[in-house]
């Protein structure tokens, strides 16, 4: 029986499939130490190391990856790896192209066609089983 370190056995768990990132970002947080870029050299994954006190390169990463937590995962059960990348596909289809964005004036990533008043009522087309709302006109 092989012991296995535990960066090695995390990084196994977290590509169970052989489906391993070309890359993995990290900053320079001693807790990832030597043997975590030993681990990554033996799994052929290049480390890309952000640059010394440059906190700027992060946070978009980490910013998107809160609200889809926060707006959706915090608020499902997830049954399978499959479920979850059903869910998630859901979730980001709506980030991009209906969800209102404060540094977009309420607009979105995919920007949204403007609607008139002349195009009918409002109707509320749920997303994610009633989780959030798309509010569309029609005639």
């Amino acid at each position: 029986m092989v012991l296995l370190s535990h960066e090695r056995r995390q990084i196994r768990e977290a590509f169970p499939y052989n489906d391993k990132p070309k890359y993995l970002i990290c900053d320079r947080d001693g807790i990832y130490g030597k043997k975590l870029s030993g681990v990554l050299k033996d799994f052929e994954i290049d480390e890309l190391v952000t640059s010394y006190k440059s906190p700027w390169q992060n946070p978009y990463c980490e910013r998107v990856i809160g609200s889809i937590r926060r707006e959706c995962l915090n608020h499902l059960i997830v049954f399978n790896e499959k479920h979850l990348i059903k869910m998630l596909k859901i979730c980001i289809s709506y980030y991009n192209k209906n969800r209102p964005h404060q540094s977009l004036n309420g607009d979105s990533p995919d920007f949204r066609e403007k609607q008139n008043i002349s195009d009918g009522k409002i109707v509320s087309i749920p997303i994610l089983n009633g989780l959030h709302h798309y509010y569309k006109r029609v005639a």
